[in-house]
């Protein structure tokens, strides 16, 4: 029997991973769990735990507990979630011409992220762009939920996975 878990806490763990750090889902128990690169270093290294601190002690048992588990599932990644075709969605998106055509502009190129998010500021529709990127979370989790057969709960309505 699989848990039934929080679309939005889906979303929200899927939202603060990076590069160093990898955030799992417990399909048994609908534990989320987020791992560091410096805690599998040291489980591959095959150092002696008790070297390092108690907080740090319980991040290593946690994260051989992950890595040795078939029950837990990586969540989507930076790569799964590409930031960059949200923020082109989120411009296209938009009614009125001048902000389509320079939120468009603004995400072309290098520095594109500073200059959209300086734009989505002058322009004050920086509400808008989080709502639109929480659904666009939301969405990409909900794919990966079904995907994994994981029931989920939204606006306190369970949902079952989709029949294929």
């Amino acid at each position: 029997m699989t848990a039934i878990v929080s679309l939005r806490a889906v979303a929200q763990e899927m939202d603060v991973h990076s590069d160093q750090h990898h955030a799992y889902l417990n399909k048994r128990t609908g534990e989320l769990v987020t791992i560091g690169d410096e805690e599998i270093s040291i489980i591959e290294s095959g150092d002696d735990i008790e070297e390092y601190p108690e907080w740090q002690r319980e991040a290593i048992r946690k994260t051989q507990e992950v890595l040795d588990s078939d029950e837990y599932l990586p969540l989507p990644s930076k790569f799964d979630i590409h930031e960059y075709a949200i923020m082109e969605r989120f411009c296209r998106s938009r009614d009125d011409r001048e902000v389509r055509e320079r939120l468009l502009y603004c995400i072309d190129g290098s520095g594109a992220f500073r200059l959209f998010k300086d734009a989505i500021r002058e322009f004050g529709i920086v509400d808008d762009w989080f709502s639109f990127r929480e659904s666009a979370l939301e969405e990409i989790a909900i794919d990966w939920l079904d995907a994994n057969g994981i029931q989920y709960t939204s606006n306190d309505k369970s949902k079952l996975p989709r029949q294929e």
